[in-house]
């Protein structure tokens, strides 16, 4: 939030920084009026003076002071709510995860869960919603909060200036792992984006060894495809989040694990301890080879 990295953060820095000064200002006039009156001229006022700081000092400064900070602020208000030509990406809050279909021009959308891609230079616009529950937006270097609300659409849009990793946050209270509802948001350049979502574009790698194809194997026995979807495969449930390309990813479990096999494999057998009241079961019931197997599975959906 104090090192801003894009277009719209750094709006968002400049107007705290004014009302911040304009606070202080403030802050000293009025403490050192105090000072003045009670201190080193402390005597009886005349009714015109008192009256004159009444509405003076009362009335007519703050409507100035707020009304100036109002026209300042007002049309810095207006950039991040408006995407121009960009592209459109749509967001939706579920319980704890994000749901994330980039909108391609043709109308088509390519689907990825917990992270979120843009590129270095250009405007994007991030159509967001809700499921079930309220949640807000929130990446503080790239710009401002947005509230998710069940029911309706609400919109913003960043102008990333540097490319980068950039922390997201639900910034609304929305049930016990409110805190573990993280993502990251990786700025890239122009190219590198446009390559990216090409991959992302494709299906599923198939396994690539055999202890993946085994995982694979577990992977379907184990109902993993009714709650989500492996592009490419017969996974295609929409509970929970996409898996096509899970280990391109930079984080797991909504940005609170890595995406070494070692966190696939914590993540897989302890769920419901490391996110409570998630919607997926632990599976700890599987054996210590089916786990590993599993793990190197998902960490080869690239």
């Amino acid at each position: 939030m104090l090192n801003p990295s894009g277009r719209d953060a750094l709006l968002l820095y400049d107007l705290a920084l004014v009302m911040f000064v304009g606070a202080l200002v403030l802050w000293l006039l009025v403490g050192g009026l105090f000072v003045y009156v009670t201190r080193i001229n402390p005597r009886e006022m005349s009714r015109g003076l008192a009256e004159g700081l009444i509405v003076g000092g009362g009335v007519l400064f703050p409507v100035v002071l707020l009304g100036g900070l109002l026209v300042y602020s007002l049309p810095l208000m207006q950039a991040p709510r408006e995407a121009d030509e960009g592209m459109r990406v749509h967001i939706t809050a579920e319980q704890w995860w994000w749901r994330v279909d980039y909108e391609l021009p043709d109308g088509s959308r390519v689907t990825s869960a917990n992270e979120l891609r843009l590129p270095v230079g250009q405007r994007t616009g991030l159509v967001l919603k809700a499921h079930r529950v309220i949640h807000a937006f929130w990446v503080p270097a790239l710009g401002g909060k947005a509230d998710m609300i069940p029911g309706r659409e609400t919109y913003l849009s960043f102008l990333p200036e540097s490319a980068g990793v950039y922390r997201g946050q639900c910034a609304e209270f929305c049930g016990a792992s409110h805190a573990l509802m993280a993502f990251e948001t990786v700025v890239m350049e122009p190219e590198d984006f446009e390559a990216w979502l090409a991959a992302e574009a494709r299906d599923a790698t198939p396994p690539q060894t055999q202890e993946a194809t085994r995982g694979a194997q577990v992977f379907a026995r184990e109902g993993c495809g009714s709650c989500h979807t492996v592009r490419g495969t017969q996974a295609v449930g929409q509970v929970g989040p996409d898996l096509t390309h899970m280990g391109s990813r930079v984080s797991l479990g909504a940005g609170i694990l890595g995406v070494e096999p070692s966190d696939f494999a914590d993540w897989i057998a302890h769920t419901e301890t490391l996110k409570p009241e998630v919607a997926m079961p632990s599976y700890d019931h599987l054996s210590p080879d089916d786990l590993t197997a599993l793990a190197a599975y998902l960490g080869g959906l690239e």
